[in-house]
């Protein structure tokens, strides 16, 4: 079967959706999209007459595809399967783009005809990032050979590096990858938000490491919620890494208030010996200098910067200890911002100078103490919300915070989308 012989369908017109459509046009498939019946006329009129058919809606899309994606949230899974599920087209392939392939399946499983084949997938980006050379989970669930080498060579036109996983282990990468990384930045956004202040105005986030925060941050602020919310709230093995990092982040914080200095140190320390090994003065980084000081949002002089304690990326190693897991494994199937992540908590961890500053900081500076009380106070905040299994909620906190970060979103965006391109080369 050539490309002209297949028609993709995509379910969802979001910007995944859309970046999905463009790249599979792009390679000369034939693609069929469709967003929910009241966006119709809008969706015609903006991308309608570009070479891809819009039509009305999921029935219409499954009905005449060869191959249908749902690029749905996660949340909305089910409800759309149930929705369109019997629609599809006999021995067609059915694939997701949800974050979370547990739930995902579920649905495959509970409401799509049992002559249909089920090859489904992630690409481990946003919709901001090209899909060339990213990861691209890609993961049988039933299917028989030439239908599974059919979606194979589809999605090959996305030129993306493909990782075959079984949906059990993707879940468990991502919840390795994505579920504290993203705690912990949502987390800096709402202490910034609760404590009133532009963190590109505080003179402790301006300068290094610190320019990596507030873009990751501004960068997650500035998608939608529901990315986030079906990870850490529907990944059944996300929530032990979430437990692991607000229970981490509750001892460090402890240690330092009553004046635990010594079980503060050595936490930090077995946890550094235990993630990047005793001898760290030559292993290599992700990151260099001239990376963190070419790229800022802060118009504030580098001379007026203050010491931070550092205490999400500490919490970070800490917590990977507590749980036996090397975050180098989970490399394979990295995120952008994941890899931002470790970058900058090995980049804390191999600078002996830098790591003791952290934690003398953390440990004698009452100021700081009290602006981490605000990020731990936000770090638990956010733990009961995804622990009680919110989505109001989380939606409600996320955009609160989004809203206030609102004047440099697009500009914390184009930043990240910079570090993270100087990362990829390095």
């Amino acid at each position: 079967m050539g490309a002209k012989d297949v028609e993709i369908g995509i379910i969802g017109a979001g910007d995944m959706g859309m970046l999905y459509a463009k790249r599979f046009r792009k390679a000369g498939y034939v693609v069929n999209l469709c967003d929910t019946p009241e966006k119709y006329d809008e969706l015609l009129e903006k991308h309608g007459g570009q070479g891809i058919s819009i039509l009305r809606d999921g029935y219409a899309v499954s009905r005449r595809s060869d191959i249908i994606i749902y690029s749905v949230p996660a949340v909305i899974i089910n409800k759309a399967v149930a929705e369109y599920g019997r629609a599809t087209k006999m021995g067609a392939i059915v694939a997701g783009q949800t974050s979370v392939k547990t739930p995902e399946v579920l649905a495959f499983e509970k409401h799509l005809p049992e002559d249909v084949h089920i090859v489904t997938c992630h690409s481990m980006h946003g919709p901001n990032i090209d899909t060339k050379g990213q990861p691209l989970a890609v993961i049988r669930y039933r299917s028989d050979d030439a239908h599974y080498q059919l979606a194979v060579k589809v999605l090959g036109a996305l030129e993306s590096r493909m990782i075959f996983l079984t949906y059990e282990e993707h879940d468990r990468l991502t919840a390795d990858t994505q579920a504290a990384t993203h705690l912990a930045f949502i987390s800096l956004g709402t202490a910034w938000s609760l404590q009133g202040y532009h963190p590109w105005l505080n003179p402790q986030f301006i300068s290094g490491i610190n320019n990596v925060k507030v873009a990751m941050a501004l960068r997650i602020y500035a998608s939608k919620w529901h990315v986030y919310a079906g990870l850490a709230i529907m990944n059944p093995l996300a929530r032990k890494q979430l437990q692991c990092y607000v229970v981490s982040m509750t001892t460090l914080y402890k240690y330092m208030i009553a004046g635990k200095c010594a079980e503060f140190r050595d936490l930090v320390y077995r946890s550094a010996d235990f993630i990047f090994g005793k001898d760290r003065s030559h292993k290599k980084i992700l990151l260099d200098d001239d990376v963190l000081e070419q790229l800022s949002l802060s118009r504030v002089s580098k001379s007026q910067s203050k010491p931070n304690s550092h205490l999400s990326l500490l919490c970070a190693a800490v917590c990977w200890y507590k749980m036996n897991m090397s975050p180098y494994d989970s490399l394979v199937c990295q995120t952008p911002p994941f890899r931002m992540w470790l970058g900058i908590v090995e980049y804390l961890f191999c600078s002996q100078e830098l790591l003791e500053e952290s934690i003398e900081t953390a440990l004698t500076d009452r100021y700081t103490q009290s602006e981490d009380l605000v990020f731990y106070t936000a770090v638990t905040g956010w733990g009961q919300c995804i622990e009680l299994g919110s989505f109001e909620g989380y939606q409600e906190r996320f955009e609160a915070t989004a809203e206030f970060l609102r004047p440099k979103l697009e500009e914390g965006k184009d930043l990240s989308t910079m570090i993270l391109k100087k990362l990829t080369n390095a």
